[in-house]
Parts: C-alpha cells; structure tokens; sequence
C-alpha cells in the first residue's frame, strides 16, 4: 500500500495516525487530540475540494450530526475548513466493529441480540426524523457495533436529507437515487425526496439479515437488484433459510417493514422496532416438529447467548 500523505500530519490540532476507511468523497482516520482524545476523523478527498456540490453534502453531514443528539448516534465534535482548503469532520470514535463484518461473522444471530440491536437503531433514526431528516443509507456497514456491551451507534449521514427541503436546494438530481441498492426502499429509486419510511425499510432489511444471515432478495447484479425491488415481493422471513422458522408474530413485523407501499409499513420506525423486540420475546420459533437441521441450528443460537 503507498504511503498516505496525511497520515502522521497534524490538522486543526488534530494528530492523524492511521487511515481506516475510505470512500467515495471521504477519508477517514483514525486520529488524537490533546482535549478531545480518539477521534474518527474524516477529510473530503482532495479531488473534490473544488466541486461544490460534494463541498455542500459534507458540510450538510456534519450540519446533521450537530442536529441529532442521541446516545446511539456518534457525536460530532468539530468540522470545519484547515490551511489549504481542507475540509474536516471530527467525530466520537467509537468501539467495536462495523455491524456488516459482525454479522457476517456470526448471522443468524440470537433473536434477543437481534431486538436489541434493532431498537438502538431504531431510537437513533427517530432522532433524526424527530429533527426532520432522513438517513437514506441505513445499512450495516454505517452501523457500529460492540459485541462486548451489545452498544450500536449510528455513524455518519452522508446522504441523509431534511424532508423540508426546497426543490432548489437538494443536492441529488430528480430521476437519480442514492443509496445501498440491497438496502435501498423501493420508492427511493425515483430520486424522489423520501419519507422516514424509507429508512424503516432499509432497518428492516437489516433486521432480516440478522435474523436469517441473508437478505430479502436473491439478485445477482445491480440490475436484477433493481428489477426485482420494484417487479417483486421480497422473499418471505421464513422462506429464506431452511431449518428456520420464526413465529407468526415475527415474520409478520418484519414483512410489513419490508411493504413496498409507504403507508403499509408502520406509522414509524420505533413502532417497528417495538413490535419486533415484543414477537422476539419470548418464544421466537414457530412451534415446529424438530429437524436436524432446525436442533442444530437453535444449538447455535443457545451456544451465541
């Protein structure tokens, strides 16, 4: 890997000392501050320092952050504009690993983790719906998670938008949408503003890969992702993994999240999120004869617990 030249410099106080992720308009580091610690620290990339509309969306993520207080969301600490035009975002550093490679890892996770992990989620989208914003690309890989104190928090708004925004102002062109295609709510695909339903969508998404270590459709490339999101129903909970079945109550919550239509979904993503903690209670598999399979399969989720 060639040297990065930022790494081992100093900007706005900040010592960057290693680079740990990159993408599209950003590179983040790992970096220290005399007052504020560890920190996650994140630089709009040097090839977009002159092209405003990518200025005016990094400038609008640490804007939110600054909007949406919440135990679950990391906290913005600093951003602003260092010697040279460099654009700068601090933010809490926090533990664990991203929820995508957990769950890789480890999915189908127990259903009790799988609540709690849904309803920290749920509490830090609401809020930033409360505040008028929708996430837009909630998805594991913008997901932190600490395995050791089942602590999620929600890390960046990238993409997100205010549901106030004037035609004038937003930053993605009709007919275009953004966003994970696997996560992304149907309705999104029109580039059309989206309502906080979008996002109770894509963390149902999420729910239905913790709980089957799959997602709702099968797609193999973008286009058949893309195809299928607006031509086809996404494939049942219990339909997606033989050997598990979970109770009625169960897939009903997640498939209703899953709703293609808006207004089918719950009125709110805490709803969802409270609804499913509640069906994964208590007795969370449906009464089934033992398989096998379906024996060792809960073997595994005791083994998890």
């Amino acid at each position: 890997m060639s040297h990065d030249p930022l790494t081992g410099t100093t900007i706005a106080g900040y010592v960057l000392e290693e680079r740990v992720g990159e993408g599209g308009t950003a590179t983040v580091y790992r970096a220290t501050h005399a007052t504020h610690g560890t920190v996650a620290f994140k630089v709009l990339r040097e090839k977009l320092r002159h092209d405003r509309t990518a200025v005016a969306r990094f400038l609008r993520e640490a804007s939110f952050g600054t909007r949406v207080l919440h135990p679950n969301v990391v906290r913005t600490i600093e951003f602003g504009q260092a010697d040279g035009g460099l654009h700068f975002l601090a933010i809490e550093w926090a533990k664990g690993e991203l929820l995508e490679s957990y769950a890789k890892k480890n999915a189908p996770l127990p259903p009790d983790e799988v609540a709690e992990i849904i309803a920290q989620v749920a509490d830090a989208v609401h809020a930033a719906h409360v505040n008028d914003i929708v996430h837009r690309d909630l998805k594991p890989e913008n997901l932190m998670y600490d395995p050791a104190s089942r602590t999620t928090k929600l890390l960046d708004f990238g993409i997100a938008t205010a549901t106030d925004v004037a035609p004038d102002d937003r930053l993605t062109r009709a007919g275009f949408f953004v966003g994970t295609l696997m996560y992304v709510a149907p309705e999104a695909l029109s580039g059309e503003i989206v309502a906080p339903s979008a996002d109770q969508y894509s963390l149902a998404c999420i729910a239905y890969l913790l709980l089957t270590g799959l997602l709702p459709y099968t797609a193999k490339s973008p286009r058949e992702m893309f195809t299928q999101l607006l031509s086809q129903p996404p494939i049942p909970l219990n339909k997606a993994r033989p050997g598990i079945v979970y109770n009625q109550k169960v897939e009903s919550a997640i498939m209703r999240g899953l709703a293609k239509d808006p207004k089918a979904r719950f009125p709110s993503v805490v709803d969802f999120a409270s609804t499913l903690t509640e069906a994964l209670a208590s007795s969370p598999f449906a009464a089934v004869p033992e398989s096998g399979l379906l024996s060792r399969v809960r073997g595994i989720f005791r083994a998890k617990s």
